[in-house]
Formats: C-alpha cells, structure tokens, sequence
C-alpha cells in the first residue's frame, strides 16, 4: 500500500510539473524527497515569468489536485506573486520569480534529493 501511495504522489508531482511547463514556466524540477524529508515526499519547483503567470500556474494545479484527490492544504504567497507555495502534504509545489528562486536556491539546499525526470 505505501508503494502505491508513493507512485501516486509521484504522479502528481509529474503533473503539476507537466502544468507548469504548458504554462511557460522554466527551470522546472520535480525532486523525490522520501526518507530525506520529513515534512514531505515531493518538491516541484518551478519559475515564473509574471505574478499573473504565477497565480495562473497554482490555480490549475491546485485544480488538478482536487480532481486527483490531492487536496491542498495551504497556500502561501499568491498575492504578492513571487514565491507561492502549494502544500499537498505529501507533495509542496514552489513556484517562484527569477531572484527569489535564485536567492532561495532550494535545489542546493536539498541537494542529496534525486531528480524525478517528467
């Protein structure tokens, strides 16, 4: 049953990569967490290029996550647009403007992560 749920998680993180990048996002990585974290199994990351873009980019993912039955349970930044957070539990998406993705660098920082190819 985890592995199952595991591969489930995984498939959405895919997704929301997937929608990012049919939105013009860049930059985008999908790093597989499990038994590194212990807040969370998926990272996506991705840069926008607007605020606008950005809103646009969370609201379909969030949208597919309730079609998914992946249920967001925060969100954070949406408003000012430059680093907005999607909490999925087992899967947070950030997606962040060019400086902040830069300035954060949160691939560095969860370095030991692998990359999950989409």
């Amino acid at each position: 049953m985890a592995k199952r749920k595991v591969n489930l998680q995984k498939k959405f993180a895919v997704t929301a990569a997937k929608i990012a990048a049919e939105n013009h996002c860049t930059d985008i990585v999908v790093l597989d967490l499990v038994g590194l974290s212990p807040a969370t199994d998926y990272f996506v990351i991705a840069t926008g290029t607007s605020d606008r873009q950005m809103r646009t980019v969370a609201d379909e993912i969030s949208q597919a996550g309730r079609e998914t039955g992946f249920n967001r349970f925060g969100k954070a930044g949406y408003d000012q647009g430059r680093w907005i957070l999607l909490d999925f539990i087992d899967v947070i998406v950030h997606i962040f403007d060019k400086d902040n993705r830069e300035y954060y660098d949160l691939e560095m920082l969860w370095g030991d992560a692998k990359k999950v190819k989409f």
